[in-house]
């Protein structure tokens, strides 16, 4: 069967009984969470609102004014999956999310007219395709793809949408004779479960695919594709091709330029000069980062001095700007495993790390009190005990448990 939404990819209103209304449990995706829900399975005698297949998403829509979580085709049928059941024989209303939609025709013709000038121009076969909630990619039989023949590969895909080639829909019959079939593109085949008639989507002096998706028909209202990046795929001797058609262009650009604003106001230099001005800005931390890594470490050697002439029980020590290795410069430096030494780094009211090292009792008594008082999670051996906290704002009290174990 081609339903109505492979008919007219364009038509966002359509009425159609319910067939057969079902209960089922399904999921959905709710900001970036799967969700499960008790709902129902409908059929519909047809449908605009497309169910995933051939690479791309299924439609969302409403049926009377219901929302439609997911669509799938299950053999010749659409099976829609809502909340509430409808009744069987009713006529209801079918609304498309046209937003999502569009994208997706844009997305994917975008695909067929990236795949066929890959393919014509550098031999590589595309093998399968991804479209996803922000980019689509393309997996190229290739082990690598040129930035020259990525730049190559784009003007000549816009220069082809400047144009604005028609893109045509035939549908033929199932018992069609293969000879007629054999010259049209079908990368992976018909599924297994296909029945009914074969749709083959043309761009005008390009290419034909035999193809279920929904798809604009012309190549103008594909507006620009950008090819963005190329990187290895998983699968031996095969090459992922990112890119954007269409609105996502638009939407990237938008927000490119909002980041490129934030960064002129705080960089108060010119976007051209941008790039070069964080280089010297990274090279200046680096610079200081190297000052500073000197600076704490005799200032360690120095805390080091202090601990060999302490004459308490226990010896307590915070830098909030210091790091574990400060830690360590200080435990070997001083020697004095006979002095209970509890030292710490970061921020004071939140995130950091701990040493406890010195005698094994001490040790073993209060680790994990102090591990409690300041949330955090370690673990030790002999004399000494390490932990990333997440409360240091509790460093007094965790100060007073130690100096109350050796009153």
């Amino acid at each position: 069967m081609v339903f109505k939404c492979q008919e007219d990819s364009f038509l966002r209103e359509f009425t159609s009984k319910v067939v057969s209304c079902e209960k089922s449990v399904f999921s959905y995706n709710l900001n970036g969470k799967n969700i499960e829900t008790n709902g129902y399975e409908v059929i519909l005698e047809n449908t605009i609102i497309f169910p995933e297949g051939g690479g791309q998403p299924s439609d969302h829509g409403y049926l009377n004014d219901q929302p439609v979580y997911q669509v799938i085709r299950r053999g010749d049928k659409a099976v829609h999956y809502v909340e509430q059941p409808l009744n069987i024989g009713e006529e209801v209303k079918e609304v498309i999310d046209w937003k999502r939609r569009l994208d997706h025709m844009q997305q994917h013709s975008g695909q067929h007219l990236i795949t066929a000038i890959v393919d014509r121009e550098f031999k590589y076969p595309t093998m399968s395709w991804y479209l996803g909630e922000d980019v689509a990619y393309i997996e190229l039989e290739s082990p690598s793809v040129t930035e020259e023949e990525i730049s190559h590969v784009e003007n000549i895909c816009n220069e082809l949408i400047r144009k604005n080639l028609g893109v045509v829909v035939n549908i033929f019959n199932e018992n069609t004779p293969f000879k007629e079939l054999e010259n049209f593109r079908s990368p992976r085949g018909l599924p297994a479960d296909h029945k009914g008639d074969i749709r083959v989507v043309t761009i005008e002096s390009v290419e034909s695919n035999m193809c279920c998706g929904t798809h604009v028909t012309s190549l103008s209202q594909l507006q620009t594709i950008k090819l963005l990046y190329a990187e290895k795929s998983k699968k031996k001797n095969r090459t992922l091709l990112y890119f954007l058609v269409g609105n996502r262009v638009i939407s990237r650009l938008d927000q490119c330029l909002k980041r490129e604003q934030k960064l002129t106001t705080l960089l108060k230099t010119n976007p051209v000069q941008h790039p070069e001005f964080v280089e010297k800005l990274i090279q200046n931390t680096k610079h200081v980062n190297k000052n500073l890594q000197t600076v704490l470490k005799d200032l360690a050697i120095y805390e080091a001095n202090n601990l060999k002439q302490c004459k308490e029980k226990y010896f307590i020590l915070h830098r909030k700007e210091a790091d574990p290795t400060f830690m360590s410069i200080i435990i070997k430096e001083a020697g004095r495993p006979d002095v209970l030494q509890f030292l710490s780094v970061g921020d004071e009211k939140g995130a950091g790390n701990i040493v406890l090292y010195g005698p094994e009792k001490a040790i073993t008594d209060l680790a994990n009190k102090i591990c409690e008082l300041l949330g955090g999670k370690g673990a030790g051996q002999g004399n000494r005990f390490q932990a990333k906290v997440t409360n240091l704002s509790n460093h007094k009290l965790a100060e007073k448990c130690i100096k109350e174990y050796f009153d």
